[in-house]
């Protein structure tokens, strides 16, 4: 009998060790996908270019919003620290619910319900704004960049008609790094 229950206590110890490990994987996995993420934020900024007007004065900042993903944020805001983008200094800001997008240069969408998120994309149409997001119902809503894994890998697919009709211009060589590009009948 004292063996059974020691034996059973073994099994107990062993399923809880397992699970924190595979627990400690996800959220390193999850970190992981943050730092990638953000720092492709970063790196779009380069191979973006705006149209005039975008910035009303040339030292103002280039200023990237974060919709429902407040720890991808605070990631992003460590990516970019010290860091600028054409020479300009780059600001994170965290968006919530019915903040105004004027300002933005691009807008991260993270996961959300689908009544906030039609709202945030109706309200960039148009607008010279980089839309980015993770989740393909948003890209079929007219997200510019959507972040997609493929093969256990972080990668992104672009959406041109969008962007143009927001009169900015994507790199050929951000275009050629993209998984994916949807020209939309252009």
């Amino acid at each position: 009998m004292l063996f059974l229950l020691l034996s059973l206590l073994l099994a107990l110890c062993c399923c809880g060790a397992a699970r924190a490990q595979a627990q400690a994987q996800a959220q390193a996995s999850g970190a992981l996908e943050r730092q990638v993420k953000a720092a492709y934020l970063y790196k779009f900024t380069g191979f973006v270019e705006w149209p005039d007007g975008s910035f009303t004065r040339p030292d103002n900042p280039l200023v990237i919003g974060v919709a429902g993903a407040d720890v991808l944020a605070d990631q992003l805001e460590q990516t970019v620290a010290g860091h600028l983008a054409n020479g300009r200094a780059i600001l994170v800001r965290k968006l919530r619910r019915g903040d105004s997008l004027a300002g933005l240069h691009i807008l991260f969408i993270g996961p959300m319900e689908r009544a906030p998120l039609q709202e945030i994309i109706a309200a960039s149409r148009g607008l010279p704004l980089l839309t980015v997001s993770d989740s393909d119902d948003a890209y079929a809503q007219g997200s510019m960049v959507n972040f997609v894994v493929v093969d256990d890998k972080l990668r992104f697919e672009v959406a041109l008609k969008p962007v143009l009709l927001s009169r900015m211009k994507i790199s050929a060589r951000l275009l050629s790094a993209a998984y994916k590009v949807q020209t939309g009948g252009l």
